[in-house]
């Protein structure tokens, strides 16, 4: 295998059979699995153009290849999203979040991961070399995303909510949710993503609706969510999944 550290997002170029790598909590694995062969890495982790959170009063811009911890521990992400913190520090262990990166966990889209909630509830922007995606666009199914072969993400900007919170219920030898709810809050509306639960992220339509007639617990729980389509497995039914979401999102929003 083929490794080079590209020296600027410019020059980060990829073979026909190569990867990206950041902090490789996904992609390694994968490789140890035999469920990816690249021929080549090109190691993006240390770039400059890369790392950094700013704050400019409406949005949290990230870079991609900051680390999970480095979100949990930012100052200005607590202030400004203090959910998005709290979801940072619950990722994995202390090692998968001292290596693990917000981009690399996007592009991946693991149906179970914590950071796409985050972002499609937030109504973020992705953006990479040449384009800006909305999260609405960017996650299409079961570890697809709506990047081009070679395309790589730059960073991410969260518009700043009136309210919002994280709840994750998860699988305890793993530590990737059964279900996740990020619940967030602006003036246009409510948004209410879930993790865990099915083939990959998705708002609830449902859950939205009602906490945008009514912010409150027992407006969460009063909703019925369908079970069709939810994952089923020997860590939960689909059944207690679509049990989960509400009571979760009930926690969130008491929570936020």
């Amino acid at each position: 295998m083929n490794y080079q550290a590209a020296s600027s997002v410019a020059a980060a170029r990829l073979g026909a059979d190569d990867k990206f790598l950041a902090g490789g909590q996904s992609l390694l694995g994968a490789i140890k699995l035999g469920l990816a062969a690249p021929e080549g890495l090109v190691d993006v982790r240390r770039l400059p153009e890369l790392q950094g959170i700013s704050v400019d009063g409406r949005t949290v811009r990230i870079g991609a290849a900051t680390t999970h911890a480095a979100v949990a521990a930012s100052a200005d992400v607590q202030r400004a999203i203090p959910a998005l913190a709290d979801l940072a520090g619950r990722i994995g262990d202390r090692q998968v979040r001292n290596v693990g990166t917000l981009g690399g966990s996007l592009a991946n889209n693991d149906p179970a991961a914590c950071y796409p909630a985050a972002t499609l509830a937030l109504g973020a922007t992705i953006h990479t070399g040449g384009r800006a995606m909305a999260a609405d666009d960017f996650f299409q199914g079961l570890f697809t995303t709506a990047l081009q072969e070679g395309e790589l993400i730059t960073a991410v900007s969260f518009p700043i909510p009136k309210a919002a919170a994280w709840q994750k219920f998860k699988q305890p030898a793993s530590r990737f949710s059964l279900v996740g709810v990020f619940v967030a809050r602006f003036d246009t509306g409510v948004r209410v993503a879930v993790t865990g639960a099915g083939p990959g992220v998705f708002r609830c339509s449902e859950l939205e609706q009602a906490l945008a007639r009514d912010w409150s617990p027992a407006a969460a729980r009063a909703v019925k969510v369908s079970a069709d389509g939810l994952n089923s497995d020997l860590h939960g039914t689909a059944e207690y999944r679509a049990a989960l979401i509400p009571e979760l999102t009930a926690r969130a929003v008491a929570a936020a």
